[in-house]
């Protein structure tokens, strides 16, 4: 078998995977068969007289890969180009585009290795459990970046993902991986002289069912999903300010004006929320003096009209300590340490203020993954308006409550594609969501677009509103079932409301968190012992 017959196999499923895969609409059913190509040139290779069949086996599956990881976020090479040269943001963007490509390949090295050993439905068993176990691992070290998550691609078309509010993305990748596997054996059964009687078409009917049933339970979910009545008017602002001009290029207290103007602009008397983006106040606030700035005090001014208002703002703030509190925390002079978080805060009309400090931040530019060995990359990402020693963040999330009780949970630009993290703070008492994001680092890419349709996954899973403050777009409400019911345009300065319904029922999802690859993890773990183990018996 020559490589260039499994290459192009393996560029076929990645165009399959890359068509199928946010922002591209109605395609996304493809993710229910794109990985069948790579499935078949597999075979063909182990089936082959190639004396190196491992190796051939990585190379093959991590074409497929890295060929849809850097179609798909193609945009990443934008956002760090702006504030780069060409060469360097080559390689810098190799980086995400060649890491999550790797863990995705490495699970379908261990499937063949384990497949060498066991009998083909154990083996499918670990591939699923290898490459779930790679996606639960990309969310969680210090490299994080589950932006491909193969759940993730079901935000196209989130009618089909109702049933997320049960097992969150983790439960699309199941699928999606099952589906591929059963539909591959319905193509080898299908071949001419392979299989006679029922036993040709089993595999075809399990596959239909497979699709189905998820399907059909998701569509009864969707149309027979109703919200209960509880309306609080929200205010979502869009000032439109260039990320590479907010901080200096505009002062302060001018980019506060155009965000109390455009509030102005559509709130009612009644309004109890007002949604300001990311980092909408840029300047490094002291926390313990924030009252005293003049910033918060214009804040509270605007407020004077709304008895029941409140602000969740995107802010830049400070903390001093006396001594090294927090792993973050710098030294300022002899005596203090400082600390610098991309923040959200509440401003209400009392001189109760709650903060939240982001907690996922952005490997690179917000926080230095394994500092000691990558410190070299840290001018790199000097020009994203984050800092160099990297930002201090808490470990949970956190829930903003209203003066007249109302929860709500302030999640911050990455922050949106953590599943289970956001579940955790609706668990807290969180009824709605609240994201304030910049989405202007990127340009007018399927960067923003992917990221506003993952936030759908996160209405569904948690049955919560998701309220979308976007500085230059898009800004939009969605409702418990995962529609936009209401969003603006790109690079456009505007505001919009909407009376959202709140939630105080809890998922099957929220309850129970991230369980799937936590219980695959476990299996991935076991299943790939079998590999040594088979090894030092044989020895």
């Amino acid at each position: 078998m020559k490589f260039r017959n499994t290459a192009l196999l393996a560029l076929l499923s990645a165009f399959l995977m890359w068509l199928a895969w946010p922002p591209i609409k109605f395609t996304t059913p493809l993710l229910l068969v794109g990985l069948v190509p790579l499935l078949i040139a597999l075979e063909r290779i182990k089936q082959s007289e190639n004396p190196k069949k491992g190796k051939r086996i990585f190379l093959t599956a991590g074409l497929t890969f890295l060929i849809w990881n850097t179609a798909s976020i193609y945009w990443v090479y934008n956002a760090i180009s702006s504030v780069n040269g060409p060469v360097v943001s080559f390689f810098v963007s190799l980086i995400p585009y060649g890491l999550g490509a790797l863990l995705m390949t490495f699970a379908f090295w261990l499937y063949y290795r384990l497949g060498r050993l066991v009998n083909k439905y154990i083996a499918y068993l670990g591939l699923i459990c290898f490459y779930i176990a790679m996606e639960f691992l990309h969310q969680s070290w210090d490299l994080s970046f589950p932006w491909m998550n193969l759940g993730n691609g079901l935000s196209g078309m989130h009618q089909l993902a109702q049933w997320y509010e049960y097992t969150g993305v983790y439960g699309g990748s199941f699928w999606i991986l099952l589906s591929n596997i059963i539909a591959y054996e319905a193509f080898k059964a299908l071949k001419p002289g392979t299989a006679i009687g029922f036993a040709r078409f089993k595999f075809a009917l399990l596959w239909v069912v497979i699709i189905a049933a998820p399907i059909a339970l998701s569509l009864t979910l969707y149309y027979e999903y109703e919200e209960k009545e509880v309306p609080v008017n929200v205010v979502v602002v869009q000032p439109n300010i260039d990320p590479y001009k907010k901080f200096g290029g505009i002062s302060s207290s001018e980019q506060l004006k155009i965000l109390t103007h455009l509030s102005d602009s559509v709130a009612q008397p009644s309004t109890e929320y007002f949604i300001w983006p990311e980092t909408a106040i840029p300047t490094e606030s002291d926390e313990d003096r924030i009252r005293t700035s003049s910033e918060f005090l214009d804040a509270q001014k605007f407020l004077e009209k709304y008895k029941n208002g409140s602000i969740i703002s995107g802010i830049e703030s400070i903390k001093f300590y006396n001594d090294k509190q927090t792993p973050s925390a710098r030294q300022y002079d002899n005596s203090t340490f400082v600390d610098v978080f991309n923040a959200a805060l509440q401003i209400e009309n009392s001189a109760n203020v709650q903060f939240y400090h982001k907690s996922k931040l952005v490997p690179g530019v917000e926080k230095m993954p394994f500092p000691t060995a990558l410190s070299v990359l840290a001018p790199v990402f000097e020009g994203f308006g984050g800092t160099v020693g990297g930002y201090g963040w808490q470990k949970d999330p956190q829930v903003f409550y209203s003066y007249g009780g109302v929860g709500a949970v302030p999640v911050i630009c990455y922050e949106s594609i953590w599943g289970g993290w956001v579940a955790q703070a609706v668990k807290n008492g969180a009824q709605f969501i609240a994201i304030v994001t910049n989405d202007g680092w990127w340009g007018n890419t399927s960067g923003k677009d992917q990221h506003l349709l993952y936030a759908k996954l996160r209405a569904i899973e948690t049955r919560r509103y998701v309220v979308r403050s976007a500085n230059t777009g898009i800004s939009c409400f969605i409702n418990q079932k995962g529609d936009i019911i209401q969003q603006t345009k790109w690079w456009t300065r505007t505001a919009i409301k909407a009376d959202i319904n709140l939630n105080d029922d809890l998922t099957f999802y929220v309850r129970n968190g991230d369980f799937i690859p936590k219980i695959l993890s476990v299996l991935a773990g076991l299943l790939a012992l079998i590999i040594p183990y088979r090894k030092w018996v044989k020895k």
